[in-house]
């Protein structure tokens, strides 16, 4: 079986690719469809986080993440999509649809950006204190710039520590809530699993001294001076607005700075505790001083390489059977056209 450019070989190892993006809690709120010669990217409402993520911003985020990867794989295959997201008002959980926009060879960048996929996972140990470098700081820049975002770098001791401040404040909001630590622990993996985080990815057990708060995944205690680093490069990925398709595009923009870190060999955990207390989130925007809306904030440095997350079998997400004959749908008047790979 084949759609109209694609084949399935190629849409397969493109849904391989689409599953290795990050999740909150590594749920993998996402499926995939082929139907109308294209494939769609869904958000699966089974996999939503409800006390974490009750309006659906982080699996809206994860799929995006998701839409870019699969992006990556088709063009690296040769067959570039065209993507419209948010196509049909009528179906809130599809997030994009993407059909064969002819065929092309991949570009440099394209092929580096898919061979990080599979290197690619959240670092939660701590970083060696060496510093990120000013052109490895402007790509991560570009890259977000690239997908029609923002990344804002807080630099110098007082700002991150403004930062931090916000992030242990939302923290302490989240954990004071009993049906939040039931949600951590529902999704913590102590035996071997194909979703969650695993104890073993979690990172060193938090301690009161550190500068950022972490989820309590982890189970392995620290070796004294193996504390996180004092002044990490900490960054803030947002976009001009927060609906749907913003947070959508948000999702792609971040899947290419983790990517293009990878790339350049660094190490990167991401905090959403600021982004999912409303309160704080707005602190961080007056904060930023920015235009526009925060949706993640990153840990960037250098390390050791770290455990990554399992992932759901292609099998389990992808639904292959064409649900119509007939001639492709047009998008609606929410599609929007995302930009390509350059």
């Amino acid at each position: 079986m084949s759609t109209d450019a694609f084949t399935m070989d190629d849409l397969r190892a493109g849904v391989a690719a689409a599953i290795r993006a990050p999740s909150l809690h590594n749920s993998q709120p996402w499926r995939f469809r082929l139907r109308y010669g294209a494939i769609e990217v869904l958000v699966d409402p089974r996999r939503r986080l409800p006390v974490a993520d009750p309006t659906g911003w982080a699996a809206r985020l994860s799929c995006g993440a998701a839409v870019f990867n699969l992006r990556l794989a088709l063009a690296a295959a040769g067959t570039p999509a065209q993507v419209r997201l948010r196509p049909d008002p009528a179906e809130p959980d599809l997030v994009a649809r993407l059909t064969a926009a002819g065929p092309r060879p991949p570009t440099p960048t394209e092929r580096g950006l898919y061979a990080a996929i599979p290197r690619r996972h959240s670092n939660r140990s701590p970083f060696w204190p060496t510093p990120v470098p000013p052109e490895a700081r402007w790509r991560l820049l570009e890259a977000a710039r690239a997908e029609g975002a923002w990344l804002e770098l807080v630099i110098g001791p007082a700002p991150v520590a403004a930062l931090a401040e916000i992030a242990h404040g939302a923290n302490r909001v989240l954990d004071r809530d009993p049906r939040y630590r039931a949600e951590v622990a529902r999704w913590t993996r102590r035996v071997e699993a194909p979703d969650g985080v695993p104890v073993g990815s979690g990172g060193p057990v938090p301690e009161p001294q550190d500068l950022f708060p972490q989820r309590p995944f982890g189970v392995r205690t620290r070796a004294p001076g193996r504390d996180l680093e004092p002044e990490p490069l900490v960054a803030v990925l947002g976009c001009a607005g927060d609906t749907a398709a913003d947070q959508i595009r948000a999702g792609q923009a971040l899947q290419r700075v983790l990517l293009t870190a990878t790339d350049a060999r660094l190490a990167v955990s991401l905090l959403s505790q600021p982004i999912e207390v409303p309160a704080a989130r707005e602190q961080l925007r007056l904060a930023l001083g920015r235009y526009g809306t925060p949706q993640i904030v990153l840990r960037v440095g250098y390390g050791q390489p770290g455990w990554p997350t399992p992932r759901r079998d292609v099998a389990e997400v992808l639904e292959e059977r064409d649900q119509s004959p007939g001639v492709p749908r047009t998008a609606g008047p929410a599609g929007v056209t995302a930009p390509g790979v350059q």
